[in-house]
């Protein structure tokens, strides 16, 4: 066998610790890089340690959260409903009302993309609670609350209340001069589950206090403080060019 086929053939059994070893390595090197690409880190914040547990099955401060549903509900204008149902998907487009035409799809593409990750990066700070408590939603404690189809998942913390309150506070980041009217979108986008009987008031509350310890865990994170940056220049360049016109 030639000196050139010994180089180029199968590796040796003395050898392969070796290029094991070395691989194993490189992995190692590359996980932090994978890992801080992302703006939260597993298990921040701690919902289940974070939040109080909602008000026990039976129990008077249950039936009081009950009864608030019920009057809310049987009191709801046919705006606050419809209001209700436009915000059931979670659009981003919903904060345009208090932003401007600015915030029209596609005019701010570095914007867009922070909240999508903020979008995906929440779910699991979210739904850890959720199915850590099971609590069951109003309609599936009175029937005549029923209204559209059913939700898949718990109620308490409440997901929209949350991530509406988490969307407000990021956007109140890159439109300070618009601060309290995004903010109240977020209120709303909230409050309104309970309208339409998807939530207890407490479900409510409970999502405002997660939203702001997540948001709190956004703007510790450099890489979310990077892309926050570069949506603010974004958003000042778009500003000033609206400016100039």
């Amino acid at each position: 066998m030639s000196h050139k086929s010994r180089i180029s053939g199968p590796i040796s059994r003395r050898t392969l610790p070796g290029v094991v070893l070395t691989a194993f390595l490189l992995l190692q090197l590359a996980t932090p890089v994978w890992a801080e690409d992302h703006y939260l880190t597993v298990g921040h914040p701690d919902g289940v340690a974070l939040l109080a547990p909602p008000p026990a099955p039976g129990s008077a401060e249950a039936a009081a959260d009950l009864a608030e549903v019920r009057m809310v509900f049987k009191g709801r204008t046919a705006a606050e409903e419809a209001r209700a149902k436009q915000e059931e998907g979670l659009s981003f487009s919903l904060f345009e009302p208090a932003i401007g035409p600015i915030f029209q799809p596609g005019k701010l593409p570095e914007t867009e993309a922070l909240l999508k990750k903020v979008k995906k990066e929440i779910g699991e700070s979210i739904n850890i609670p959720k199915n850590y408590w099971k609590r069951m939603r109003p309609y599936q404690v009175d029937a005549q609350l029923s209204f559209d189809p059913p939700e898949k998942s718990f109620s308490y913390p409440s997901g929209h209340s949350t991530r509406g309150t988490v969307y407000a506070l990021v956007l109140a980041e890159l439109f300070p001069e618009k601060r309290d009217a995004i903010l109240t979108i977020g209120r709303d986008i909230g409050w309104d589950r309970v309208l339409i009987g998807k939530h207890f008031p407490t479900d409510i509350q409970a999502g405002r206090v997660l939203a702001q310890s997540i948001v709190r865990e956004l703007l510790a994170s450099p890489v979310f403080q990077h892309d926050l940056a570069a949506a603010k220049a974004e958003v000042q360049a778009a500003q000033n060019q609206a400016a100039a016109r």
